[in-house]
């Protein structure tokens, strides 16, 4: 099978690659652009490990082929800070511990960016139904949900 040539937009910045037309998006993320922020826990679209935005939509990067991502903007957990700055979401993350083994915890940080830049002020009901896609065996969520709380009330006071 041939190989398929891709031209996105990643994290702000323009790339290329080759993929075979049934390689996911996820695998290309993490073995052909080095990106290995986003993880694999299941395969299938399950535990939000994986969750990148495509065109500042939130997707599963595991259920996207590589050869989808033609003409899009994607953006990983590596995209999140702004050099060596961290972006207000990973300095409450570490603040409120509601991180521990670390598999599902880009995919949060991406899946709660993406939330607090539609929604800048969601209620608890709405944060934990826009992670209901992330699994977390690990911190039992409330330290994840105060520290995204959090988050959005520091961000509206310094808008």
């Amino acid at each position: 099978m041939s190989s398929i040539h891709v031209s996105t937009t990643v994290n702000g910045d323009e790339v290329e690659f080759l993929c075979d037309p049934r390689e996911t998006l996820l695998d290309v993320l993490r073995d052909r652009l080095g990106l290995t922020g986003a993880k694999e826990g299941c395969g299938t679209g399950d535990c939000g490990a994986c969750s990148v935005t495509v065109d500042d939509r939130l997707v599963c990067s595991c259920l996207m082929l590589g050869a989808e991502a033609e003409g899009k903007s994607i953006n990983t957990v590596e995209g999140i800070a702004d050099g060596e700055k961290l972006h207000p979401l990973q300095e409450k993350f570490i603040e409120y511990a509601a991180l521990q083994c670390g598999i599902c915890t880009p995919g949060i940080l991406v899946a709660t960016k993406s939330l607090l830049e539609k929604h800048p002020d969601p209620t608890e009901s709405q944060v934990r139904y826009w992670l209901a896609g992330n699994l977390c065996r690990c911190t039992g969520y409330d330290k994840i949900i105060r520290a995204v709380m959090d988050t959005a009330a520091d961000m509206r006071k310094a808008s």
